[in-house]
């Protein structure tokens, strides 16, 4: 732990403070203490810390990232951002930490559902963000979920009513346009019982070194079902921790497709909790290049029984990159009849590449049926033999069978505008050039 940094972030919490928003709230005052407690213990995590062991976060450590006060500031080119936004979505979009009505669209959004920003959702809907705000993760999980609990500058509340069926997703674009800057978020999504929702979270910074720190809780609730899409294209240098939590009802259903392409360091956690005869289905993608570090971590805890739970994480590593994955699941004495299946595939393209990866299944019940699968290797020279027999030439043979080893993932998202997107960003981040679209 760098106590430096720390110190100085300690330090200079009094001055933020009365910028923060709900500080009036005594309850939002007392989790802000304790977090900075927890903050000013521990700091950041430190690989010494078991699900940490592969990801030494100290090159954050050494530089401090300040919060942008001004948010007269936060502005956008209007054009860049229609790139960002996606078609038939409505769009909420935070700048460098802070909601923006200007430039989110909601037009058309059913009156019974809220999405507002946190600021304003702690001054309208007080109660209701007391009730869950922190209820789906603790601030004492590590050091940046406590940072985030303490400084958080805004975020967004999405509330979608019992028995609502979105017709359109929900986009929470995360822009950061400022060098240096540190941008926390904090977003509570309700989904009640028998709603359904697709919900986007998309991370993108314009060519600076920043620090995107955002967690989300996540509540599902009896019989409904949310998608959850989380697609990470954060600048090349920039640093990114985002932090999914979630918490499902009896027979609530769950899908979270994860894409992390992007930032130099990048950290993704995706818990959730399990009641009986719910679904969790987690899918992940993420392509390293360069000197990229991008880390996956999961956990699924079946709490109850007749719990399903599904997982599936691909790889593509070239040049230096680093891909991490550590996926946990686990079951409880009282979750009898718990059926879990979690795989890892991992595709080097380079020597120099490497993936470290760690299935865990914590089994306390006697009647379940659970499985893991991990595989670490480059691309099957067989295959690449087929093809080249077919009159295709090597290069293209390697390219093809790597891009399909990928494109399994993009294929499981079923909104068009979002694939195309995510599809758009596999290409320009694809390690290997040649990759053709009229393959698609």
């Amino acid at each position: 732990m760098n106590t430096a940094i720390t110190s100085r972030y300690v330090a200079e919490y009094d001055a933020l403070a009365p910028t923060l928003p709900g500080q009036s709230l005594l309850w939002l005052q007392q989790l802000r203490r304790n977090a900075l407690a927890k903050f000013s213990a521990n700091g950041f995590p430190s690989p010494r810390e078991e699900e940490w062991r592969y990801t030494n976060v100290s090159a954050i450590e050494k530089k401090l990232f300040t919060p942008s006060l001004n948010q007269l500031s936060n502005q956008v080119d209007a054009n860049w951002l229609k790139t960002q936004q996606l078609a038939d979505a409505w769009s909420v979009v935070l700048i460098n930490g802070y909601f923006s009505i200007e430039y989110s669209q909601l037009e058309g959004l059913p009156e019974s559902i809220v999405i507002m920003s946190i600021a304003d959702a702690l001054v309208k809907k007080s109660p209701l963000v007391e009730s869950y705000a922190g209820q789906a993760v603790n601030h004492q999980e590590h050091g940046f979920v406590a940072f985030n609990t303490a400084y958080f500058t805004d975020g967004v509340l999405v509330h979608v009513p019992a028995k609502q069926v979105l017709t359109k997703p929900i986009q929470l674009l995360h822009i950061v346009t400022q060098a240096d800057a540190m941008a926390t978020t904090r977003t509570v999504i309700l989904v009640d019982e028998l709603a359904e929702a697709q919900v986007i979270e998309t991370f993108v910074g314009l060519d600076n070194s920043y620090l995107t720190d955002a967690v989300t809780e996540v509540f599902v609730g009896k019989a409904a079902y949310l998608t959850l899409t989380k697609m990470q294209i954060e600048s090349e240098k920039a640093y990114h921790f985002g932090g999914t939590y979630v918490r499902q009802a009896k027979d609530a259903r769950f899908t979270h497709h994860n894409f992390a392409f992007g930032g130099l360091l990048a950290r993704c956690d995706i818990h959730t909790d399990l009641d009986q005869a719910s679904e969790c289905e987690l899918n992940g993608l993420y392509l390293g290049v360069k000197r990229q570090h991008i880390d996956n971590h999961t956990r699924i805890n079946h709490l109850k029984p007749h719990a399903i739970s599904r997982e599936m994480y691909k790889g593509v590593l070239d040049d230096r990159a680093k891909g991490v994955f550590q996926g946990r699941v686990i079951v409880a004495e009282d979750a009898q009849k718990t059926d879990s299946q979690m795989n890892n595939r991992n595709l080097l393209l380079s020597d120099d590449a490497e993936a470290d990866t760690k299935p865990q299944l914590e089994i306390y019940a006697d009647d379940v049926k659970c499985g893991h699968g991990v595989t670490v290797g480059q691309l099957d020279e067989k295959s690449i033999f087929y093809l080249q027999s077919r009159c295709v030439d090597e290069e293209t043979a390697r390219n093809m069978l790597t891009f399909a080893f990928a494109n399994e993932m993009v294929d499981k998202i079923k909104i068009k505008s979002l694939h195309d997107k995510v599809l758009e960003q596999v290409l320009v981040r694809f390690p290997q050039e040649g990759v053709e679209k009229d393959w698609l």
